[in-house]
């Protein structure tokens, strides 16, 4: 009997019901499921209160019978819930595997990078600062040309800067950078992308990370490791060094140009002033100018520098540095002029400067790292050679017009080395490099070009052409004149060549195309983006402007047989350890056959022996060359070489706005041509420097080609003349002036229209030669030879000739008057059906200047 004080037990069964096992029938129990949320709630049986299992209990399938029962009663759905549980429980095991193994590697990572940050020791400041100079040398490469990057640095203290120096420099390079950590997360990851997966080199974003980079790794940095490094060590000195301290030794290290390192020596160079005493807006164009001091320095880049100068005042207004109002009292600031280190001055400036640019090139690295990387850049320039260079200018008499300007180099033919280069006589007083940088135009120098076109194609030095002059010739609008409208009646190459005679140079050129010329001029080694380097038929006078250098190199293609390779300064560049990090390699290109250039290389001869280059026969060795004087004498040229070295000489004379102005005539010269004053220097500058190389002969003379005698296409006079005319037949149409040059210092544009060196007279041939009327009052030029002027604007000039003529048995003759003899003036005029370039000119056809 129960006790009435104790409770029943209640079971915990679910009530029998819709869907519940009859207790009655004898089958097992089902089991019920503990899932939640699969079973709907019973209405309770005999108003009791359903029981927890009740609720919870899945209804189980009723039996069908009750000897169905059994084991498989509600359970008989456990096989399908065990059917491809087994892949379920592979995959669950293999995401706690990854799982555990990314856990212990961030763990394995943490602890690594805990490690190597505890190990990293900031360096001292001055430790930071000691940059290493480089050091330039001459070819010998022990003997010091100069040395760059001469710590041109005051230390100072932030406290004793007012605050908007470095207020300044904070708007500029980082503006978070009194509230980050050192590291700018997102810009380090982008930088690191960059320069890892791109290969596009990019510093850290911060001051920190860029003080890190520049002054304690020493490099930009372009691996992950590195990268990682890096930003610990931005991490550290964030936390080592308060944020004051970070800010003065970065702006007492930083870079700022002009040779100056640190805010105090670039406020001395930028302004005359130190650094306490920057005003707000001179503070914010330093600051502006950080990232890239050597081309946003005003004095380069005046629209760069204040763009960035507005950009950092901006900034210190975002910054709550500046009001608004003290903003706009800003007035951008004037520099003063930089007076470079006397490292550059001199003759030798031209030459460190560049050679510190191709080093630049070579390394790929900014001057920045060029000044402080501790470099040792062994040269081409050999000093024996660069001192006869120097000597040879320097003896040009001084009569000369102040704005004269001269361009020598000299260059090895079998390597392309430059050994010696005249950019200018001081390079703190002109920075611009008469070699490297300025142009003029070449005259009859690029006939030569014309003559390997055509000996290339199956010509030979025997082709004739009638030559006299004036001459009607297809695709020229005007008639062509030789100087001193000479007629030499049926010449070949090797007589033409010697004499300079323009009306069978154009004839040659239209023969063989003047695309070829171009082409040919450019396999030699003229740059194709050269200044007026076009396929019109006046390019054989010498349309083009190039580089001083550019010809050097073009006639070393010659000097060495048809070998083209690249000229070059440097040799090579030594690491602070001594380690070699570059050197330069030859690469020779064959580019004309060796027979055509031995035939050509005979006909240049002539020049040197009878023609307008006979002032370097005094040499007495094989020489071969031309001489080139453009319109209106505005250049005058002489490039020749022997079989080892290449020299060349031009002169040009530059006007107050960068324009180009014909050459005063001086020391005795009635004009400057490329057989007077041009001949002199590489006579002068090669004699010295000759002396070190054995006489070598030219290759003989091969007769590559077919002799031919073409039908003319042009009309002339059908006998030569026995005199040429000593005055024009009207005067010559003022060639338009170019267009000043807006730059900081003059660069050389050309006169549009080219002209040719006025001719020597032809020795004796077969044909009638026409006599020179003696000028005893006019020194010997050494010859000179007239081109047709072909223009590149389609204006038409009479050009003028030379003032002295070389007389057929090397005696001095005298040419007609600088005007010019009988050249008509041309007159502008659409370009001709027959010019092979789209937007050729019309060429002119006035007898011009050109040797």
């Amino acid at each position: 009997m129960t006790d009435p004080k104790t409770p029943s037990r209640r079971s915990t069964r679910a009530a029998a019901g819709s869907g519940a096992q009859d207790p009655r029938s004898g089958a097992a129990p089902t089991r019920r499921s503990t899932r939640t949320g699969q079973v709907r709630t019973q209405a309770p049986r005999s108003g009791a209160a359903p029981t927890r299992a009740a609720t919870r209990a899945k209804a189980p399938a009723p039996a069908s019978s009750p000897g169905r029962g059994g084991g498989k009663g509600g359970g008989g759905k456990r096989p399908t819930k065990g059917k491809g549980g087994g892949w379920k429980k592979w995959l669950g095991r293999i995401g706690l595997g990854i799982l555990i193994l990314g856990l212990a590697g961030v763990a394995i990572g943490s602890i690594a990078v805990m490690v190597v940050y505890s190990r990293l020791e900031v360096p001292e400041a001055s430790d930071v600062a000691l940059a290493q100079a480089s050091t330039v040398t001459w070819a010998d490469g022990t003997t010091e040309m100069g040395s760059v990057g001469e710590s041109n640095r005051n230390i100072v203290s932030i406290d004793t800067l007012p605050d908007h120096v470095p207020h300044a420099v904070v708007a500029a390079e980082d503006r978070s950078f009194y509230t980050n950590p050192g590291i700018d997360f997102a810009g380090t990851a982008r930088a690191l992308f960059n320069t890892v997966v791109l290969g596009n080199r990019q510093g850290g974003s911060t001051i920190t990370q860029q003080y890190v980079e520049r002054y304690y790794v020493g490099a930009t940095t372009t691996d992950i490791p590195g990268k990682i490094k890096e930003a610990l060590l931005a991490l550290k000195v964030d936390s080592e060094q308060t944020k004051d301290q970070v800010l003065e030794n970065y702006m007492n290290t930083i870079y700022f140009g002009r040779g100056a390192y640190g805010i105090d020596a670039a406020a001395q160079v930028y302004f005359g002033k130190g650094a306490a005493d920057l005003s707000v807006s001179e503070a914010a164009l330093l600051a502006g100018i950080i990232p890239a001091p050597s081309a946003w320095d005003p004095r380069f880049s005046p629209e760069r520098a204040e763009q960035r100068w507005n950009y950092v005042l901006d900034g210190m207004v975002d910054g709550d540095f500046l009001t608004q109002e003290e903003r706009d009292e800003q007035e951008f600031p004037e520099t003063i002029e930089f007076v470079g280190h006397d490292t550059f001055g001199g003759t030798t400036g031209h030459l460190l400067r560049t050679a510190l640019n191709d080093a630049m090139a070579d390394l790929d690295v900014d001057q920045d790292e060029i000044e402080r990387g501790g470099y040792t850049i062994v040269t081409t320039f050999r000093q024996d050679h660069q001192r006869a260079v120097d000597d040879a200018v320097a003896a040009i008499p001084d009569d000369h017009a102040d704005n004269l300007r001269v361009g020598a180099s000299t260059v090895d033919a079998a390597t392309g080395a430059v050994t010696a280069l005249y950019g200018g006589a001081d390079y703190l007083q002109v920075q611009r490099n008469a070699v490297t940088q300025d142009v003029a135009q070449a005259g009859s120098t690029f006939k030569p070009f014309a003559m390997v076109a055509a000996l290339s194609e199956g010509m030979s030095l025997r082709t004739h052409y009638v030559a006299n002059s004036p001459m009607t010739i297809a695709g020229f609008d005007n008639q062509v004149h030789n100087f001193g409208n000479a007629n030499y009646g049926s010449i070949d190459m090797v007589d033409a060549t010697r004499n300079s005679v323009n009306t069978y140079y154009v004839q040659l050129a239209g023969e063989v195309g003047p695309d070829k010329v171009m082409e040919t001029a450019i396999k030699a080694g003229v740059p194709e983006d050269t200044l007026g380097l076009e396929a019109n038929p006046a390019n054989v006078l010498g349309t083009a402007s190039p580089h001083n250098i550019d010809m050097a190199h073009a006639f070393s293609t010659l000097a060495d047989g048809g070998l083209e390779k690249e000229t070059y300064t440097v040799q090579t560049i030594l690491g602070p350890d001594g380690e070699t990090l570059y050197e330069h390699q030859l690469e020779a290109e064959r580019v004309f056959d060796e027979d055509v250039i031995a035939d050509a290389t005979y006909a240049m001869q002539q020049v040197i022996q009878s023609g307008s280059g006979q002032t370097a026969r005094s040499l007495g060795r094989p020489i071969a060359g031309k001489t080139g004087t453009s319109n209106d004498n505005r250049s005058a040229w002489f490039v020749a070489f022997t079989p080892q070295i290449v020299g060349a000489v031009n002169l040009y004379q530059v006007g107050p706005n960068g324009e180009v102005e014909s050459i005063t005539p001086f020391g005795g010269y009635s004009e400057i041509t490329g057989g007077s004053v041009p001949a002199s220097v590489w006579t002068d500058m090669m004699g010295p420097i000759l002396e070190g190389y054995d006489v070598v002969e030219f290759p003989p003379r091969a007769n590559v080609g077919r002799a031919t005698t073409p039908e003319p296409t042009h009309s002339a006079t059908e006998e030569p003349t026995e005199e040429p005319s000593e005055e024009p037949s009207e005067e010559p149409s003022p060639t338009p002036e170019p267009t000043p040059s807006q730059t900081s210092e003059p660069i050389v544009t050309p006169s549009p229209t080219p002209t040719a060196d006025p001719v020597p007279t032809p020795t004796q041939t077969s044909d009638p030669a026409p006599s020179q009327t003696a000028d005893p009052s006019v020194p010997d030029d050494g010859g000179t030879d007239a081109d047709a002027g072909g223009s590149t604007d389609g204006s038409g000039t009479a050009g003028t000739g030379d003032a002295s003529e070389t007389g057929a048995s090397g005696t001095t003759g005298t040419g007609a008057s600088s005007t010019g003899a009988s050249g008509t003036a041309g007159q502008a005029a659409p370009a001709p059906a027959q010019t092979t370039a789209a937007a050729a000119p019309a060429a002119t056809t006035g007898a011009s200047a050109g040797a």
